[in-house]
């Protein structure tokens, strides 16, 4: 991928911090570099920039024309093809000029303009998916991290428990039934820390697409703030474009409403003739138009039925952001319920099991078989909470990165 000079020396420097030092890596310095890599935005930026240089252009008059021409040239006879025989041969050079209105001029820009807030939109759009993506991936990889320790806490307890139980077996204090149990168990967690592993692979590779860096080590999410609904609605990518689209639309309807009345059209030519005085000529040109009702009214009929179909895109769009939005809260606050029940209903009962087991074991009252299934349900506990707050922090990320923000990465 070719990156041009300046972006490239700019995003070495956004990195050299945490290439240098292995500092780890927050959610906010993430959007930043991806923010910085993103070359949808760039082509997005391109785009306004574009329309941006048409609005340059769009109030200006058409260019003159220049005119050149001979009149009344014999082409019979003996003086034919003399342009100095006749005394009505005329040579001619003219400009002419189609005048627009001040109304007009100033349509044309208004729909330029309004083209630039579209192509505006579409940077902001592609921003905040680029903001949207990059935590996404950064959420899945903390959380698959997170994980992945305890995996590798359940297969340390496994093997640590697995050779205290052969030991025992050794000295004639335990049996082979717990010995064989352990080994399963064992071979169960280096299976699920192998299954996280690869999890945590797929997640790394998400998470590099958009950063650039390999998720060595992550930063907790932290809160993510939820805007409101009427926020959310307003800001929505979907919803801003389509509002954009009916400025557009309602310009262009202005525009083509403006070409009822005819542009005129002024020429000044001058005419040399060979032995009598020279001439100038002066004409304008107006266009008649005989039939509105069929040409010119009909035009602005199809622009005006474009801005109606624009204005029901946009309430549709609106009634499906709404809706997008309360599903999206009532997720969260249905996980942080369960995140809440489950942590004071599993995890501390589970926690607790596994004191009591250990206690048990250590005054010979209990087995290891037991204080392995204890460890085993408190960590399978803690990895379901881990679940619900990935899964918690995915649906706030959806409500906090999806509406648009100001685009000011250069």
């Amino acid at each position: 991928m070719f990156i041009p000079f300046p972006r490239a020396a700019a995003l070495a420097v956004a990195l050299l911090p945490y290439l240098a030092t292995a500092a780890p890596l927050s959610l906010e310095a993430a959007l930043q570099l991806a923010a910085w890599r993103s070359e949808t935005t760039r082509a997005a930026r391109a785009g306004a920039s574009s329309a941006t240089e048409a609005v340059q252009a769009a109030a200006q008059l058409p260019d003159p024309t220049l005119r050149i021409g001979v009149d009344n040239l014999p082409a019979t006879g003996p003086d034919r093809f003399h342009t100095t025989r006749d005394s009505m041969t005329m040579k001619r050079i003219g400009i002419s000029q189609e005048w627009l209105s001040a109304d007009k001029r100033a349509a044309r820009q208004a729909a330029a303009d309004a083209a630039v807030g579209r192509e505006t939109v579409q940077v902001q759009a592609a921003a905040a998916d680029t903001r949207r993506q990059t935590a996404l991936a950064y959420v899945d990889a903390f959380y698959a991290g997170e994980s992945l320790k305890l995996a590798r806490l359940m297969e340390h307890h496994a093997h640590e428990e697995l050779e205290a139980s052969r030991a025992r077996l050794s000295s004639a204090a335990g049996n082979s039934q717990d010995v064989l149990a352990l080994a399963g168990a064992r071979g169960i967690s280096e299976d699920e820390t192998a299954d996280i592993l690869q999890q945590q692979g797929a997640a790394g590779v998400a998470f590099q697409r958009w950063v650039g860096v390999p998720p060595d080590e992550l930063l907790p999410p932290g809160a993510i703030a939820v805007p409101p609904e009427e926020a959310y609605v307003a800001a929505h990518p979907t919803v801003a474009a389509m509002q954009r689209d009916v400025d557009v639309a309602s310009q262009t309807a202005a525009v083509t409403a403006s070409n009822r009345k005819p542009n005129w059209t002024w020429e000044l030519a001058y005419g040399q003739r060979t032995g009598y005085s020279d001439m100038v000529s002066v004409s304008v040109s107006i266009p008649l138009p005989v039939a509105p009702g069929e040409r010119q009214d009909r035009d602005t009929a199809a622009k005006l039925a474009l801005v109606g179909k624009a204005e029901a895109d946009l309430a549709e769009a609106t009634r499906a952001a709404t809706a997008e939005y309360r599903s999206l809260r009532s997720d969260a606050q249905r996980l942080e319920q369960r995140i809440d029940r489950y942590r004071s209903g599993v995890v501390v009962p589970a926690s607790q099991r596994t004191a009591a087991a250990t206690a048990a074991y250590q005054s010979n009252q209990g087995s290891l078989v037991a204080l392995f299934e204890a460890r085993h349900a408190e960590v399978e506990a803690q990895r379901k909470l881990l679940t619900l707050q990935r899964d918690l922090a995915r649906t706030q990320v959806q409500l906090a990165f999806r509406p648009l923000t100001a685009e000011v990465v250069q």
